[in-house]
């Protein structure tokens, strides 16, 4: 027996799952609200002097967001088609973490921290603010770290033997006394040198010590504009490939690449 009629259902997955309606749009805002709210409400609770003083008016709201969460999540596995598939969606997974750590938590005590993960709800937020529009974008960002993967990989293997050289040098220039107490210690101050975070708990004392730091700072911001120049290259040359792409016959989509055989929204085949 269903317990929610056909029309009602209709009316509810136009709400839930649907923007183009004034219901729709105030359902996205009061779940932008509810995710943001509950967020702050997990990031203050890590507050040991927030947690003493407002415990337990923090543990009731995020009871409160937890039944919201939990009736929200009924409702979209009722209105759905396919269930199956939104239980195995990355949102249907999604949902159901930001709600199963509460209710584990009222038998096994120590799941209670598992709560946090219900900070990942954010990620739903992609969804409602349709931002799905820039995961071509993405794509092309992520196809250009791909494509220049194998010069990353001889940028890293020469920043480390680099490392390892400025690490073995400064720990017998300076030595333990001046807190280089090994030649891995010795490894961490350079990777801190030369990414110019400059933490401090280490420095060096001897002269030449400071001279071989300073000659590391200066190759520290050749080193960070390496990678920054191979990704933008890529990027460039990927837009290229991406404004020289072939246009469906069928649906008129623009492929990313000349190279594509079938169009990514309809599936029809490119003619050569």
């Amino acid at each position: 027996m269903n317990l929610i009629d056909e029309k009602t259902k209709s009316k509810i997955y136009r709400i839930m799952f649907e923007n183009d309606t004034p219901a729709g749009r105030a359902f996205d805002i009061g779940l932008i609200v509810a995710i943001l709210g509950n967020s702050i409400l997990i990031i203050a609770e890590s507050v040991d002097t927030i947690r003493k003083s407002y415990g337990i008016w923090i543990s009731t709201l995020e009871w409160v967001f937890v039944a919201a969460f939990t009736i929200e999540y009924v409702l979209r596995l009722l209105v759905v088609k396919n269930k199956f598939a939104y239980l195995l969606s990355f949102y249907g997974f999604i949902d159901l973490l930001a709600i199963l750590p509460a209710y584990l938590s009222l038998f096994l005590p120590q799941m209670r921290i598992l709560v946090i993960i219900r900070i990942f709800r954010l990620l739903r937020l992609f969804s409602i603010l349709n931002m799905g529009s820039y995961i071509a974008e993405s794509t092309r960002l992520l196809k250009a770290l791909i494509e220049s993967r194998i010069k990353i990989i001889v940028f890293l293997f020469s920043s480390l033997i680099i490392i390892v050289l400025v690490g073995a040098v400064m720990y017998i220039v300076e030595g333990p006394k001046n807190g280089f107490t090994s030649i891995p210690e010795s490894m961490y101050w350079a990777i801190v040198t030369v990414s110019t975070v400059g933490y401090g708990d280490i420095s060096p004392k001897t002269a030449m010590g400071k001279v071989i730091s300073s000659l590391l700072i200066i190759i520290g911001y050749g080193i960070l504009a390496v990678p920054t120049g191979i990704i933008s290259s890529e990027l460039t040359n990927a837009s290229k490939r991406h404004r020289k792409g072939k246009v469906c016959p069928r649906c008129h989509h623009k492929s990313y690449s000349r190279n594509d055989k079938f169009c990514s929204k309809c599936g029809t085949a490119f003619r050569d």
